[in-house]
């Protein structure tokens, strides 16, 4: 009986024994325990050895690229990394099937499974995609300072400040504030835990001026003679009640010019605000004037003699250019006595109409020039195919009706007609023909803006003779100035 305990205590690990036993039978049993262990070990590894190559023979395998978890910003795009198939060495990526969808408009975890069944044997792989929020929140001011600037004895009103997040939306009333000393400090994060903390210094001090507006355009427009009225105004302020208005500039509506009205306030603090407002005194309505215009011009071998016909007939005339043709032929109408217009650059329906931005774009080109070559901006424009023109709406619906008040904002002035020559309808009337139909149509009870273009070479030969008529009956002939009455049709579109 007792040798059997003994033999149990020296061959039994789990003994509570072990205490009794000396050192070399300690060691003998731990050589006895590691021999056991290797061998289990050994047979494990054997057995996962065996299942992956059972796995690898009769398994089809899934590889994935990239990393098994994938981070997608929130209304980012999920791009899936890709993935590989095979089978005993076989590619069979196309057997694979994926399920799963990625909404990246929520927050959140996404299953990818990719699924591949060959010979009756299925395999599945699983990715996870993570849409995630890194983008912290915003903070806008109001002001444009960089610094916080306080109506002197007031109390911040904490609402000059805007926080919104990309996902969360607006998160103003989340905005922690604190002022410590001259410092004001902003803090505020998303639900995602995304923070943004920003700092302004604090000065109780008024910078800013008054807000002025006049309940009138800033460009007045007048006949001679006619009664000019100072306009009324609008004005507040953010520290002073007490705003003084000062108007000053005289206009004169009996003579022909520009004239400027400024109104000018200023608050308790002594800044203060200018409006500049400005008043065109135009000529009376001419009747019996024969304005001569030219588009599309200049061009060589046309203008140059159009050009002569007018030095020698003594007349002025008016010329809406565009970027073609020669400089020479725009300096020497200008140094002649003649005016120059704006036709725009490209005459181009389809670049000129194709948004408001683009007229403008394309009308800096030609006025650039004509600066360039004569010394002096133009004010004057014709609209490619007028005012009334409706091929505009082809490309932007309702152009015209913005531009005509747009470009008159702008301080320019357009120009139409009330006599088309018909000297641009592809040849088909000889210079004999639109001499009579211009004469035909001249009155000494209207204004006569006949519309002529000085690259035909018809019109060389029609214009001496429609001259030669105006003058024999009584008519005089003008170029268009800047304080020459607009000439408009009707707007239709």
């Amino acid at each position: 009986m007792r040798k059997s305990r003994e033999l149990k205590h020296r061959y039994n690990p789990y003994s509570t024994s072990l205490r009794g036993l000396n050192a070399l039978q300690r060691k003998r049993m731990g050589e006895v325990q590691f021999k056991r262990f290797s061998v289990c070990v050994l047979f494990l590894m054997l057995g996962i050895c065996l299942l992956s190559f059972y796995h690898m023979l009769f398994f089809p395998r899934i590889s994935l690229k990239g990393s098994r978890v994938v981070e997608v910003e929130y209304q980012g795009k999920y791009q899936d990394p890709g993935f590989l198939s095979s089978y005993q060495g076989k590619d069979i990526t196309s057997h694979v099937q994926v399920f799963g969808e990625v909404d990246s408009s929520k927050l959140g975890d996404y299953p990818i499974t990719y699924q591949v069944t060959y010979h009756g044997v299925t395999t599945t792989k699983t990715r996870v995609v993570k849409v995630v929020d890194s983008v912290k929140p915003k903070i806008e001011f109001v002001s444009e300072h960089k610094n916080l600037y306080i109506c002197p004895n007031t109390k911040y009103l904490f609402d000059d400040y805007k926080a919104t997040d990309n996902y969360d939306g607006d998160l103003t009333k989340e905005v922690e504030v604190q002022q410590r000393g001259s410092i004001m400090r902003y803090q505020v994060e998303d639900s995602y835990g995304n923070q943004t903390v920003v700092e302004r210094k604090v000065f109780y001090k008024d910078i800013d001026g008054p807000t002025l507006t006049l309940d009138s355009p800033t460009t007045v427009v007048l006949q001679k003679g006619e009664e000019f009225i100072d306009s009324t105004y609008q004005v507040k302020d953010n520290c002073s009640e007490d705003v003084k208005v000062r108007v000053s500039g005289d206009v004169d509506t009996s003579q022909v010019g520009e004239y400027e009205r400024i109104y000018k306030a200023k608050d308790e603090s002594g800044n203060t605000t200018k409006v500049v407002q400005k008043v065109v005194v135009m000529e009376p309505v001419k009747k019996g004037v024969i304005y001569l215009t030219f588009d599309d011009g200049p061009r060589s071998g046309t203008t140059d003699i159009i050009l002569n016909v007018l030095k020698e007939k003594g007349v002025k005339a008016t010329f809406f250019v565009t970027s073609g043709g020669p400089d020479d032929l725009i300096k020497r109408a200008y140094d002649e006595g003649h005016s120059i217009g704006l036709h725009t650059a490209s005459h181009d329906y389809s670049v000129v109409y194709a948004s408001i931005d683009s007229y403008f774009e394309d009308l800096k080109i030609v006025s650039d020039r004509v600066e360039r070559v004569t010394g002096e901006k133009s004010f004057l424009l014709r609209f490619p195919g007028g005012s009334s023109n409706t091929i505009s709406k082809k490309y932007t619906p309702g152009i015209m009706s913005y531009l005509t008040k747009e470009v008159v904002s702008r301080g320019y002035r357009y120009y139409d007609w009330t006599i088309d020559s018909r000297d641009a309808e592809g040849g088909g009337y000889s210079a004999d023909e639109i001499a009579k139909f211009v004469t035909s149509k001249l009155s000494h009870d209207k204004v006569n803006m006949v519309l002529m273009h000085d690259i035909k070479v018809v019109t060389t030969e029609a214009i001496g003779k429609i001259i030669d008529y105006g003058k024999e009956n009584g008519y005089t002939f003008e170029a268009i100035t800047p304080y020459t009455d607009m000439v408009t049709q009707r707007v239709n579109n």
